[in-house]
């Protein structure tokens, strides 16, 4: 079977990881990956911030934890130690699906190197918030980004889960 092929097909959202931090050799070649996503007309609107840092991964997992509503101690992101936030430029119109590829080809670059992912939401909201529009401009980021997701990324403490069945007729063919 194509490899390509073979990683859409086995990847899964882990919801468990090990603390150990990947290599940034790995990091890097994830996050090469999200360069390449297709995006509208070439314009490839999106950026992505690796968060590699403890204590930032750590507030940012509890201003999530917050606006999901979960109780405290509550890690939103399973204990990943590694988190790359996906952000669109707002002035494109394709740009929360050009930031949705990147999402995707993150998360089978992350599958192709042996490293679980899941993509976890509220990116939008915390980029709403002016501690993090500030965040951004403190990381040299300017202009108007919408968060897209979090691609949470570790290895994985466990068994990669077992598929779910696919649902019947979700394909059609017009001949």
């Amino acid at each position: 079977m194509n490899e390509v092929i073979k990683a859409m097909e086995e990847r899964r959202s882990i919801r468990r990881f090990k603390p150990d931090m990947p290599e940034k050799k790995d990091i890097e070649q994830i996050l090469e990956a999200g360069l390449y996503a297709a995006s509208g007309m070439g314009r490839q609107p999106v950026i992505t911030i690796a968060i590699t840092n403890k204590e930032q991964r750590d507030k940012l997992s509890e201003t999530n934890r917050k606006i999901g509503g979960w109780p405290e101690g509550f890690d939103p992101f399973y204990g990943a130690p590694v988190i790359l936030v996906v952000l669109a430029d707002k002035k494109y119109p394709t740009y929360l699906y050009d930031g949705s590829l990147v999402m995707g080809n993150l998360m089978l670059a992350a599958h192709s190197l042996g490293l679980g992912s899941i993509w976890i939401h509220r990116a939008k909201e915390e980029f709403e918030l002016p501690e993090y529009k500030r965040m951004l401009k403190d990381w040299g980021v300017a202009g108007e980004w919408e968060g897209i997701g979090h691609c949470a990324v570790g290895w994985i403490d466990g068994e990669n889960p077992a598929p779910a069945k696919r649902k019947e007729g979700r394909i059609i063919y017009v001949e």
